[in-house]
């Protein structure tokens, strides 16, 4: 009688998810590392470089494109290298011809990109969330600050067009003291006149007359003064609206340049993750890098 021979059954790798999630985490949290020092380093450079004072320092059209390709540098430079450690620590499935190997690499390259976008994502939610809290909480302040004025609080906002009311009713130093209902009322009418481009001659005539009688001077330096300070107020308006519509026109280059930036960083993330997956399968040893106290 022939012996009976018992072998283990062949072990494959059926049972074995192709998505090596543990290097994929390694791989982000090196990105996100390597982007956060980066970023950090960026920002202390670009300070540095700015100046409060108009006329020093580097200009604001400079520094835009200095900080695009600062941005850039830092997710291609991240992604690499979150990438390359993915590929060098993905255990590999020999299932697979080298061709296939390379694209399962750079898929896991991928996802590290993916999952660095989103982490990113959160984190700029979470800090729109905290600015709009911050505003709303500024709103409120302002809406009560504005219900106290009206109930007849003597306190008086501050800004350019108060400046200007404060110039027009300006007299001589024993002139009693513009009621708030009479500066409301100026600051209405000089605000409805450059919302609408013109000032109206009644509307001209009645700050004409106020200015002559608050300010004891007579009704052809009132309409002077009057003139020069509409033209004042319009030069604010229209600043303001340049300053909005640069703001809006930096606003869509940045969101542009975010995404190239973005999708750049996903290249590099392949690009590493298949390079680090070939020097693991080669067995590549970098210089330097096993044993740096040796």
């Amino acid at each position: 009688m022939s012996d009976v021979i018992v072998t283990s059954p062949i072990q494959t790798s059926d049972d074995k998810s192709y998505v090596d999630w543990p290097a994929i985490f390694a791989g982000t949290v090196l990105s996100a590392a390597i982007s956060l020092v980066l970023l950090t380093f960026g920002s202390a450079v670009g300070l540095s470089l700015t100046s409060a004072y108009e006329g020093t320092g580097i200009s604001l059209t400079a520094f835009a494109i200095a900080a695009a390709l600062w941005l850039v540098w830092v997710q291609v430079s991240g992604f690499i290298a979150g990438g390359y450690l993915t590929g060098r620590l993905r255990r590999r499935n020999y299932d697979a011809t080298e061709e296939e190997s390379d694209v399962r690499d750079g898929a896991h390259g991928l996802a590290v990109w993916g999952m660095g976008v989103l982490i990113g994502a959160v984190i700029a939610f979470s800090g729109a969330t905290a600015g709009i809290a911050t505003a709303t909480n500024a709103a409120s302040t302002v809406a009560a600050g504005a219900a106290a004025a009206t109930a007849g609080s003597a306190d008086e906002l501050e800004g350019p067009g108060n400046m200007i009311v404060d110039r027009l009713l300006r007299g001589s130093t024993t002139a009693e003291a513009v009621p708030a209902d009479q500066r409301a009322e100026v600051s209405r009418v000089l605000l409805a006149a450059v919302a609408e481009g013109t000032l109206a001659p009644e509307d001209r005539q009645y700050l004409v007359d106020v200015v002559a009688a608050r300010a004891s001077i007579s009704p052809e330096e009132a309409s002077q003064r009057v003139d020069q300070l509409y033209a004042q107020a319009q030069d604010i308006e229209a600043q303001a609206r340049a300053a909005a519509d640069r703001a809006r026109q930096l606003g869509v280059l940045a969101a542009f340049i975010t995404a190239a930036s973005l999708l750049i960083g996903g290249v590099g993330a392949y690009f590493g993750a298949v390079l680090g997956g070939n020097h693991r399968d080669n067995r590549v040893v970098v210089e330097g890098w096993t044993r740096p106290w040796r």
